[in-house]
């Protein structure tokens, strides 16, 4: 009886996998974009080129936690397409940011308004972000609201929360779910991929991407040190927002258990503010990022600037 070799995969939601899947090869990001987004009926992807995927400085807290990938098809439609690890409250003024500056550049000289395409934003998530909301797609339209059906055309948001994902949701688009199960099903732990996704020729064709043979020792050890960066970030975030989140609770028990939440949770914004000013982040930058009022992000400077690593101590005179 013949011995097949036994496959190793690598989690396509990294950096490298998920630019080696869908920045190298535009047919498979083309299945991809016509699987995943609510393009009008008829107006599929039949070509696309690349663009250059950087439009909006990278915010140093979210540096390794956002891969994306931005091209342009034969229509002047643009795409962006977006993997985020963690969410943040600044993750989609983001994607907007993105997504209206990709619409904006497209003016020539003469401002012919008449001439900008569509902008789609696809942002799939690794966390949930919504979490009192059972589904895990959400399609966002510029849209009166009063008439719903009356749109802006122009830009349009798919986020998609990973976690959420189950195969049972099989809809009528069988290559969207597929495409899902490829991203969520797939990782290091996968020696056997699932019969369903190689029956699709597209899937098939990113799974043999994703063989760890395939990978040099350079780009395995870029792979694991991604790994480690996006545990670092979370740890980061995990551990400053519980710390606020306690401190918070025990001050505001007297208060009830409601308002002493919210207390600690704006207690563990500060915290982690404090930190990334701390780390030379711009007082803009973690305004933005955190959600906090700029003019507490200035009182936040002032007790860095009067107290230093004990600022932390201060927070109670914001």
């Amino acid at each position: 009886m013949q011995n097949f070799p036994v496959m190793r995969y690598l989690d396509p939601k990294s950096d490298l996998t998920f630019r080696k899947v869908f920045g190298q090869h535009p047919h498979l990001l083309m299945s991809f974009l016509n699987a995943l987004l609510p393009l009008p009926e008829g107006s599929y992807i039949e070509s696309l080129e690349y663009l250059p995927a950087e439009l909006v400085p990278e915010l140093p807290v979210l540096k390794q936690s956002i891969v994306d990938v931005r091209c342009q098809d034969n229509t002047g439609r643009q795409f962006i397409v977006e993997m985020q690890m963690h969410w943040t409250t600044a993750f989609m003024q983001r994607v907007l940011f993105n997504a209206s500056k990709a619409y904006v550049m497209q003016l020539d000289k003469a401002f012919r308004y008449k001439s900008l395409q569509p902008v789609y934003a696809l942002s799939l998530v690794n966390d949930i972000y919504e979490p009192d909301k059972p589904e895990y797609y959400h399609h966002y339209q510029i849209v009166n609201i009063a008439d719903t059906e009356k749109q802006i055309e122009g830009l349009e948001f798919v986020f998609v929360e990973l976690p959420k994902f189950k195969a049972r949701h099989m809809g009528e688009k069988k290559l969207q779910v597929l495409w899902l199960r490829f991203l969520t099903e797939i990782d290091e732990n996968t020696v056997e991929a699932p019969g369903e996704l190689l029956e699709s020729q597209e899937i098939k064709e990113a799974l043999e991407s994703l063989v760890v043979s395939g990978f040099t020792k350079a780009e395995l050890y870029s792979y694991d040190k991604y790994w480690d960066s996006v545990r670092t970030e979370r740890t980061l975030q995990d551990g400053y927002f519980e710390k606020g989140l306690e401190e918070g609770l025990a001050e505001g028990r007297a208060k009830g258990r409601a308002e002493g939440r919210a207390a600690g949770m704006t207690e563990g914004r500060y915290h982690s503010a404090f930190l990334l000013l701390k780390n030379g982040m711009q007082l803009n930058q973690v305004s933005l990022l955190l959600d906090i009022p700029v003019e507490k992000a200035l009182k936040l400077q002032e007790l860095m600037n009067e107290y230093g690593d004990d600022a932390g101590k201060h927070i109670h005179e914001i």
